[in-house]
């Protein structure tokens, strides 16, 4: 039976701008850039595990707001991802403090520069894009 590996990512907006974690790709070494993301965890609903990788990667605690939407990416490394990407709005642009060790800098970044960014995956943008065109699907959506 195929199982794909089940992610998570926080789409983190504040003034316009995003909040994205600097890290190396484990399986190409290149630096990129993400969302605050990462895979769920047993005993836990996939919004909480999308606050807890909030946490984790940035030092910033959030509650979700709602889905943006639910993201299958079949990735160059042969690995398929099921991705669940999750809206906080944040009330100012808090200085991220990573707890993460395989995070090397958070920072608020504007549309323009993420496009210039290299990104982890497609998925980076294409999450922005949906949560910017007002994709946002309640978290009752999710049966936890």
């Amino acid at each position: 039976m195929h199982k794909p590996n089940v992610t998570v990512a926080a789409i983190v907006t504040c003034q316009d701008k995003f909040l994205l974690v600097k890290e190396r790709d484990k399986h190409t070494g290149n630096i990129c850039y993400n969302q605050p993301a990462g895979h769920l965890e047993a005993n836990e609903t996939l919004a909480e595990a999308a606050h807890r990788e909030l946490i984790e990667e940035t030092g910033i605690s959030l509650n979700a707001n709602h889905l943006v939407g639910i993201y299958n990416l079949h990735a160059a490394n042969g690995v398929h991802y099921m991705r669940f990407s999750f809206a906080f709005n944040s009330p100012e642009l808090f200085e991220p403090s990573p707890q993460d060790d395989d995070i090397l800098s958070a920072d608020w970044f504007s549309l323009e520069q993420i496009k210039n960014l290299p990104l982890r995956s497609p998925l980076v943008l294409k999450c922005i894009e949906d949560h910017l065109a007002g994709k946002a699907y309640p978290l009752s959506l999710i049966y936890q």
